[in-house]
């Protein structure tokens, strides 16, 4: 992994990605078409693990840009965004930032997971998929989508699938099927030419879509 500085966040890129690239592009007719459109643009992790799924919880059925303003009122509040000090916020702070009732239980049930050392962060790099989906979702709030944007984002997995996501449905739909919907055994099918860098060509799917990366 390749490692550049974006102020104080530190941005990581993942080393695979050309060879990704180049193997998509031969397999795939679309991806060949597709991938040369977005130039050096690829897939980045910032922030640390708690930083990244309290975002996605923040982020969770409101827009993008609701989600980013709720977000920067959220992160104004403790002095570092850390699982304990976002255990020491006070309730109505937290819902005056714009946050549900709902959500700050997920959060705070999130900050105790990790402040507890329930979950086993410094063994996740050595763990598989299904393993750290399978710890993630214990945590209220976080189902196994969260759990796979966590891997593609955070982990830069490269060969994650996530069948639940509408826009690499929908991707998927356009560049493949000219726009007829499109079944999950159907999408599991066109990603099999994909393996084993899925993360990537679900990446450029969603590209296909909105041209701003998404970032977590």
């Amino acid at each position: 992994m390749a490692a550049t500085k974006s102020k104080a966040i530190e941005v990581i890129t993942p080393g695979f990605w050309a060879e990704a690239c180049d193997h998509l592009a031969r397999r795939d007719r679309v991806m060949k078409r597709v991938i040369p459109l977005f130039g050096d643009a690829c897939l980045e992790s910032r922030g640390d693990a708690f930083v990244t799924l309290a975002r996605s919880i923040v982020g969770q059925q409101i827009s993008v840009k609701a989600a980013q303003s709720v977000w920067n009122r959220f992160e104004a509040l403790p002095r570092r965004m850390t699982a304990a000090n976002v255990l020491k916020l006070k309730v109505d702070d937290m819902r005056a930032a714009g946050l549900s009732a709902r959500k700050v239980e997920y959060l705070v049930d999130l900050a105790l997971h990790f402040d507890s050392g329930r979950l086993r962060v410094n063994q996740w790099q050595r763990m598989d998929d299904e393993a750290i989906i399978a710890e993630l979702v214990a945590i209220r709030g976080i189902g196994r989508w969260t759990a796979e944007m966590f891997l593609m984002f955070h982990l830069l997995r490269p060969d994650v699938l996530p069948l639940d996501d509408a826009g690499l449905i929908k991707g998927i739909s356009l560049n493949y099927f000219s726009g007829e919907p499109v079944s999950r055994s159907e999408a599991r099918e066109v990603a099999e030419a994909w393996a084993p860098w899925r993360s990537v060509a679900t990446w450029y799917m969603w590209r296909s879509l909105e041209p701003t990366p998404v970032a977590y």
